[in-house]
């Protein structure tokens, strides 16, 4: 029972975990240098809180939409917020009753 319980508590940690930022999940990729595009990757794998990673997000969103606006384009609205699954689970806090 408990290793059932490990396990579905496993899977269930990987289905939320981040998701590969690519040219179909990631709002202004084709503005971005190759190098950015690296570093950014990284960046959003590495992060560990919500808060910092929506503070990045936004900051990303913000110079993506400056730079085609600059070009004359309007970007799609993003489809996934890739900080989701850093949002604490409710009733998965410690002190949680």
């Amino acid at each position: 029972m408990i290793i059932t319980s490990l396990l579905f508590v496993a899977a269930a940690a990987h289905a939320r975990g981040p998701v590969r930022a690519s040219e179909g999940n990631t709002r202004g990729w084709q503005l971005m240098t190759p190098e950015e595009r690296i570093e950014h990757q990284a960046k959003t794998r590495g992060f560990t809180t919500y808060e910092v990673c929506r503070s990045y997000q936004v900051g990303h969103h913000q110079l993506m939409e400056e730079r085609a606006r600059q070009r004359g384009m309007v970007l799609p609205q993003g489809r996934r917020d890739i900080c989701e699954h850093l949002r604490p689970v409710a009733g998965s806090h410690p002190l949680a009753d």
